[in-house]
């Protein structure tokens, strides 16, 4: 296992590094690191930076200097903000990671049930409604679903009952002024998570669904039942335990594509995240921060997706790696 995880690894490095110079060829012809600096018109200030940050010099050696600065801890400043560009895109992605591990642990947990449910209930009314339910979650635009939940979880409870604060908070991940609890970060991400999740749920469990039908019809399943083995047992530990494979794989890429990818939940709750992050410092042209932060989603991306290839081969014996 450990040599199989190592062997992909080392094949990720040439993808990750002409990804990396795709991305960083990209961004340099498509934003003027120095667009600030041309709005003062003093030529000796854009030369002087010019030459500081490599700019005069050829695309390779620039790409060269940015992934060795990046590799070593040194990220820039951004042009936007003037801070260091790490400890922005560590403390936006510390807030996504917490939200999305929520979000994927509850809507994992979600799917597995309703899934089975209706595998294990085929062409029957529970089975029909959830189909039904899941293609609606699947149709409800998340912006559009976080401000329902906003009114009807959040503003109406607290007009119809004279609350003094809503019963869950809908802007930030925690209270400004407060240190924060666990009942005050709680309160504030059930409706983020909740919208996080609707879509996922109505995909997963869709997924878990067509899994469990397969494997409930295999031969080993009908052999288990043969021998009168309680249908609790067969349905948990013959069919679900075998059927963990495709829905195993579709968590781990769509968990890396969300590592920045929460762009309408984080706008709608207003949370500092990554999405968030990218959004701002795109419309403002700061190529400081979106270099690193393409390179950190493209790196999540590789890593999930060697994880879902070794927990396939752990969950499924007839795997092998």
């Amino acid at each position: 296992m450990f040599a199989y995880a190592f062997r992909r690894l080392i094949y990720s490095l040439p993808v990750l590094v002409i990804g990396s110079f795709l991305l960083f060829w990209s961004v340099r012809t498509a934003f003027d690191p120095l667009a600030k600096l041309r709005q003062i018109r003093d030529p000796e200030v854009i030369i002087r930076e010019t030459q500081r940050l490599g700019l005069d010099q050829g695309i390779l050696v620039q790409y060269w200097r940015w992934l060795s600065g990046f590799v070593t801890g040194d990220w820039g400043v951004s042009s936007r903000t003037s801070g260091s560009v790490k400890p922005m895109i560590q403390s936006a992605l510390t807030v996504t990671l917490e939200l999305l591990v929520w979000g994927l642990l509850f809507a994992f947990i979600v799917a597995v049930v309703l899934g089975v449910w209706s595998a294990v209930r085929q062409y029957s009314f529970s089975d029909y409604a959830l189909t039904g339910i899941s293609y609606l979650g699947l149709a409800l635009p998340a912006f559009w679903f976080g401000l329902i939940l906003i009114q009807f979880l959040a503003v109406w409870p607290q007009q119809l009952f004279g609350w003094d604060e809503p019963l869950f908070f809908f802007v930030g991940l925690t209270s400004a002024g407060e240190e924060p609890t666990f009942i005050d970060t709680a309160r504030h991400m059930v409706l983020p998570v909740l919208t996080l999740t609707v879509g996922l749920v109505a995909t997963w469990s869709r997924f878990t669904r067509a899994s469990m039908l397969d494997a409930l019809s295999s031969d080993y399943v009908r052999t288990a039942r043969a021998k009168g083995v309680p249908r609790r047992r067969v349905v948990v530990s013959h069919a679900l335990r075998n059927s963990w494979g495709p829905l195993v794989t579709v968590v781990s890429i769509d968990a890396a594509l969300l590592v920045g990818g929460l762009l309408v939940t984080e706008q709608v709750f207003s949370i500092p995240g990554m999405g968030r992050l990218f959004l701002d410092s795109l419309l403002a042209g700061d190529a400081f921060v979106l270099l690193p932060w393409m390179l950190i989603t493209g790196i999540a991306v590789i890593v999930l997706n060697l994880v879902a290839d070794i927990a396939y081969g752990l969950l499924d014996p007839r795997v092998r790696l």
